[in-house]
């Protein structure tokens, strides 16, 4: 793990290893007790519903995540904080997320990881943290950027857990 004042990098090996990454991530939300806004940035099969998964497994779902890509939003509202996993793949037209309701799911201490958030743009609030993967050899590199000072504490966080690796 290398970081640089508001972002670090990791590489990722294989898919348990962008799990953990979700987990560690989660842990440090958890810890933070409030919620995030987290884009998930890259192409087909990078591994963000990978991700997706570790971060809602770290907070304690035992049961599957799958990506809502027909549904636009998985809730995990048994989890604390309360979690939203969104995948704006297939979203025609931004405005469609104005009558779901998009602005609910984004207040308080909720946790929103969204997948394709360009496709939201201009509806989406600001992230707090964008996770960028990347494909780097046979595994991934995720750029990780904070955006709030919110994101930079959970990012600090971060870059602690990964320095013991």
């Amino acid at each position: 793990m290398s970081a640089a004042g508001n972002e670090c990098r990791v590489f990722l090996a294989n898919e348990a290893e962008t799990e953990r990454l979700g987990r560690e991530l989660a842990n440090r939300v958890a810890a933070s007790g409030r919620g995030l806004v987290v884009y998930l940035e890259g192409d087909l099969g990078m591994g963000k519903t990978t991700l997706s998964r570790g971060v809602m497994r770290g907070l304690g779902h035992e049961g599957a995540v799958k990506s809502p890509t027909y549904t636009l939003v998985e809730p995990y509202e048994d989890l604390r904080p309360v979690a939203y996993h969104f995948d704006l793949y297939r979203l025609g037209d931004p405005e469609e997320l104005e009558y779901m309701g998009i602005r609910d799911y984004f207040a308080g201490d909720n946790l929103c990881l969204v997948e394709w958030p360009d496709r939201g743009e201009g509806v989406l609030p600001e992230p707090d943290l964008a996770l960028q993967l990347e494909l780097q050899g046979h595994g991934r590199t995720a750029l990780i950027t904070a955006h709030s000072e919110r994101g930079l504490n959970v990012l600090e966080g971060l870059e602690k857990v990964g320095a013991g690796r």
